[in-house]
């Protein structure tokens, strides 16, 4: 069974240790840290091991804005990514929920829309030859 649970400091190594960005950039483990030291980041735990995380904050226009969701490798499509989703969903402060994806993520495509994400958006240029697909979810 999968259990959802704010992230807390002891998270921030075992996340980036999955995270293959974060095991490469910088950028992404400072993100990762500043997201679980100001709660808005969330894990997904399977047998007592964190195996996923979202980040949920309100940085997109003062709406929901999921900036992240990540699962470890091993555990994608057993529904942590879902239970995430759902958590940071009953979470969310304001009626309207914005995620994204990039163009070439098929597996998020397929998890948002069965989840009733709709299409929003594209923003070109911010990933190379991969644009970024903006979707969103009304709430209330």
């Amino acid at each position: 069974m999968i259990s959802v649970r704010p992230a807390i400091e002891n998270d921030i190594e075992v996340l980036c240790s999955f995270d293959l960005i974060a095991q490469c950039e910088n950028e992404r483990r400072e993100f990762i840290r500043r997201e679980v030291t100001s709660g808005n980041c969330f894990v997904a735990v399977a047998d007592k091991k964190v195996i996923g995380y979202g980040v949920l904050n309100y940085t997109f226009y003062y709406v929901g804005c999921i900036d992240m969701l990540y699962i470890y490798s091993d555990y994608r499509r057993s529904g942590a990514g879902a239970a995430l989703l759902h958590h940071m969903e009953s979470l969310c402060q304001t009626p309207k929920l914005f995620t994204s994806t990039n163009l070439s993520n098929l597996p998020m495509q397929s998890l948002l829309a069965k989840l009733d994400y709709v299409l929003s958006g594209v923003i070109h240029n911010l990933d190379e030859d991969d644009p970024e697909i903006v979707y969103f979810k009304r709430l209330r």
